[in-house]
């Protein structure tokens, strides 16, 4: 039977490999220029998002509700 060492071990082993490898660098690079490409557009954090949809709905419901207020008044007038 194979022990949890040896598996540590061998872990250990492919993480370093991993760390020293030349796709560690290119996958850094790769996210440095997104970020960088990023960072130069005109865009909002996923937080940012939500709280103007939230803005949002409850604009679009006051708005339902002041049409509904106006059909009722426009309603009520002599024709």
């Amino acid at each position: 039977m194979i022990k949890p060492k040896f598996f540590e071990d061998m872990q250990a082993r492919v993480n370093q490999a991993m760390e020293s490898a030349p796709a560690k660098d290119i996958e850094k690079n790769v996210k440095a220029m997104m970020t960088q490409g990023f960072n130069k557009m005109d865009l909002v954090t996923r937080e940012e998002f939500d709280v103007q949809m939230q803005i949002l709905a409850k604009t679009r419901a006051k708005v339902d509700l002041l049409e509904a207020q106006i059909a009722a008044l426009e309603a009520r007038l002599p024709k």
